[in-house]
């Protein structure tokens, strides 16, 4: 293993490992899973056993007798690529019962952090995971490495109220051409950890392993490629409305189709679905979620991009920027342990009147513009306006851009440099 990037959900982890007896850790391959629950390993007084279900020997036990498999690989226990024996849920049940029975004996013997189990195909093993084990499990769910994570930076909830971008720590300042760059990398933290693998190679790996591990279980084989086409095709829309018949007639495929795919893409964490917000006060709301990738790095690749300057200069740089931002943005939740799907939205109703993204935190709207320019003026916030009707309060507004300092657009909203998401 290369070097280790501590991650921000560290904290949150060892919070919940404290207060349940099972511990789910979700998200795509190779974010860094198994990583964090092997450096956990490493630093707990007391060892925790690991066992992964990639392995077919084993995945085998575990489907077919979870009961011995169980009583093989002895508590505390990592369990990695859990979703492949869904069955275990019922009798890991039965052990953290049993556990919180005897602690109602004996206080000594603790009923927390008994497993700990990872994840790739989110939807199903979560709603699995919470029907199966309610109240007795905490979930977690990881993204590719924030730039607060990679440049060892803290990393806290953003909101654009002037209080706390005011006390944010920045980010290390970057130029446009080195912003781009950034983004043609994205954030899988194997490509931190290992300075000898080129990013063109990393991202063709990780397609085929992919395909290959995820996919073939859960689409029809002879469609795989028809699958990565279609998956190229969500990647150059990224950062727009999701528009089915489009994408679904860019590849001649029929719409159900195109439909079941995109919950793939979702339910293993490539995709992440931004929905519009709307209330009893508001009406003629544009109802289609936004697509975003959640590694720019992934979607780069997949839209044909591999020179940061190409892109840059591409059509694509507006949509990929605004992409970098609002999954650094979704990040900045998720690593709190929040549920981002809670607090993020974007507006747009019939008469076109658009905001990129709101926060709606503490029962407080925020609305926030993206724009790839250095001063973007009075005509980004043109549209916040609207968030007066929702009915609720209405917290600092912020233009997220590439100007050097926070600067008021006016007396409710500002300029906020990129450094400071």
């Amino acid at each position: 293993m290369g070097t280790y990037i501590k991650r921000s959900i560290e904290k949150k982890l060892e919070e919940l490992e404290k207060a349940f007896p099972v511990i789910m850790i979700t998200g795509s391959r190779q974010v860094g899973k198994t990583t964090l629950l092997t450096i956990l390993q490493k630093e707990e007084k007391n060892k925790i056993n690991y066992v992964s279900l990639d392995n077919i020997q084993t995945r085998a036990l575990a489907i077919e007798d979870p009961e011995l498999f169980l009583d093989k690989y002895k508590m505390p226990l990592i369990i990695d690529e859990f979703q492949y024996a869904p069955d275990l849920l019922s009798y890991i049940k039965i052990i953290v019962d049993k556990k919180r029975q005897e602690y109602l004996e004996n206080e000594e013997v603790s009923p927390c952090g008994l497993y700990y189990l990872t994840g790739s195909q989110v939807f199903h093993t979560m709603k699995n995971v919470s029907e199966s084990l309610a109240g007795r499990v905490g979930m977690l769910e990881l993204y590719p490495l924030s730039n607060r994570e990679i440049e060892k930076k803290k990393d806290e909830l953003f909101l654009p109220s002037y209080e706390k971008i005011e006390n944010r720590e920045k980010l290390e300042r970057k130029e446009i051409d080195e912003i781009f760059e950034k983004i043609l990398k994205g954030g899988y933290p194997e490509l931190y950890s290992n300075p000898n693998i080129e990013p063109r190679d990393f991202f063709e790996t990780y397609i085929k392993t992919y395909i290959e591990r995820d996919i073939r279980e859960l689409i029809n084989v002879k469609d795989e490629i028809k699958f990565l086409k279609f998956v190229e095709s969500v990647a150059v829309r990224t950062g727009q409305e999701l528009n089915i018949n489009d994408i679904s007639n860019s590849i001649e495929i029929n719409n159900m189709t195109a439909q079941n795919w995109l919950s793939i893409l979702v339910n293993t964490g490539i995709v992440y679905l931004l929905q519009p917000y709307y209330n009893n006060n508001i009406s003629r709301i544009v109802k289609r979620p936004k697509i975003y990738f959640l590694d720019t790095g992934l979607a780069c690749f997949l839209a044909g991009y591999m020179d940061s300057k190409t892109l840059e200069k591409s059509a694509f740089n507006g949509a990929i920027f605004e992409t970098y931002v609002v999954t650094e943005i979704i990040k900045s939740f998720t690593n709190q342990g929040l549920d981002s799907k809670k607090y993020l939205y974007y507006y747009r109703d019939n008469n076109g009147k658009e905001i990129d993204l709101l926060i709606i935190y503490d029962n407080t709207v925020y609305p926030i513009e993206i724009k790839k320019s250095y001063n973007p003026g009075k005509q980004a916030i043109k549209n916040f306006d609207v968030v007066e009707k929702f009915g609720m309060p209405v917290g600092n507004g912020g233009v997220i851009c590439l100007n050097k300092e926070i600067f008021p657009v006016d007396k409710n909203n500002n300029l906020i440099p990129i450094e400071l998401i």
